[in-house]
């Protein structure tokens, strides 16, 4: 099953996790670490309020912009996509919104991962990443990033399907990983970029 149609057919928790996931993969281009996301991972778990989400989500946006704002350097156009992910988050948890929301960054972080691995910024990939999220692969210029990305989302939203709220661990586990490797991968871009 492609990506799209798994975001398709995703309940309110699986959509809120394949967004998060992805946010949380790229949450050190913002400055943030292994435990920035943990208050809005730990809501999905408890299955709390859509209160208490909108008021940790605010938490995390105005930690977040305060590292963002204070360091120009990470103002790359990897970076000012990863912070629209967060921007975009929704407080409301209704399906609707949590979908469109689980698109953007399903988009957003296939196109980061391309940039992290060389990619040009103004390079329009917007067809060949929407060929792959739909399961069109084949001769698709995937970067080895890329491609990984894509089977972090894909399992994050199978694991959720197939496990319910029991599938939260895995997918924090899968999105740790994806975490690792992009700080892997800034570590060798600016290593290369001097």
């Amino acid at each position: 099953m492609s990506l799209v149609e798994l975001i398709a057919r995703a309940d309110e928790r699986g959509l809120a996790a394949s967004g998060m996931a992805c946010l949380d993969r790229c949450v050190p281009l913002l400055g943030g670490d292994d435990e920035t996301l943990r208050p809005l991972w730990g809501s999905l778990a408890e299955d709390a309020a859509e209160e208490e989400w909108a008021e940790r989500l605010e938490q995390i946006r105005g930690k977040l912009d305060a590292v963002h704002g204070a360091d120009g350097t990470r103002g790359a156009e990897a970076a000012a996509l990863a912070h629209r992910m967060l921007a975009t988050a929704p407080a409301e948890r209704s399906t609707a919104v949590l979908r469109e929301w689980a698109h953007a960054c399903s988009f957003t972080a296939l196109r980061i991962h391309r940039l992290l691995d060389g990619g040009a910024p103004d390079e329009d990939v917007t067809d060949a990443i929407e060929a792959a999220r739909e399961g069109r692969t084949e001769g698709l210029p995937l970067s080895p990033l890329g491609a990984a990305e894509l089977r972090r989302q894909t399992t994050v939203l199978e694991v959720l399907a197939g496990h319910g709220p029991a599938g939260l661990r895995r997918a924090l586990e899968v999105s740790t990983e994806g975490r690792r490797v992009l700080v892997a991968a800034l570590s060798r871009r600016n290593r290369r970029d001097g």
